[in-house]
């Protein structure tokens, strides 16, 4: 619902940006208010692990390198990813950020994950909801889509797209996540 909400078609292609290894939070931390935006979103996700690597992938061999799956929150610049969309530039400034990725414990279990609920409130009120089995495209056709791109690795995580309903933050808010039979995720933007 979150591709209908932005504008894009069912079923396009995915597409993919990537994040600095210093944009993960470990769970419970808390998460610093960015430089250089007045416009901070939340986006809950389910996050897949890998234990292993390949390129060209089958979605068959895609999900057998899972290790396990996460909760975690894609922070967004979202006046910068929008500027950025206008000139059609990179989206970097806008996503792939210090802090820009809190993630939950990652829960070790293989194969696709559960058909669950995804939730995020702000502040006790929820925000978004989804099911896992709302996706467009579905875990395992995420990873092998990915790895037509790129050789993937043992180690990557993989944030799989959010429900509708994505929307801003400021400092002092608490954002409480959960995908369900999967984990919980909270943390206080300070």
């Amino acid at each position: 619902a979150h591709a209908r909400e932005m504008g894009a078609d069912l079923r396009d292609q995915p597409f993919f940006f990537s994040k600095p290894a210093d944009a993960i939070v470990p769970p419970g931390a808390p998460v610093p208010f960015p430089p250089a935006t007045t416009e901070l979103h939340y986006e809950i996700e389910l996050v897949a692990a890998l234990k292993g690597g390949g390129r060209d992938l089958t979605p068959e061999e895609a999900i057998d390198l899972v290790f396990g799956y996460a909760v975690g929150v894609d922070l967004t610049r979202r006046d910068l990813q929008n500027a950025a969309k206008a000139k059609g530039q990179p989206w970097e400034a806008g996503k792939a950020f210090d802090a820009s990725a809190p993630i939950s414990a990652i829960r070790p279990m293989t194969g696709l994950p559960p058909e669950g609920a995804v939730t995020l409130a702000v502040n006790g009120v929820e925000k978004q909801r989804g099911e896992i089995a709302d996706m467009i495209w579905n875990v395992a056709e995420v990873i092998a889509k990915a790895s037509q791109l790129w050789t993937l690795e043992a180690g990557d995580l993989i944030f799989t797209g959010t429900p509708e309903g994505v929307g801003p933050i400021v400092r002092g808010d608490h954002v409480a996540g959960e995908v369900e039979g999967v984990g919980k995720l909270a943390f206080t933007l300070v």
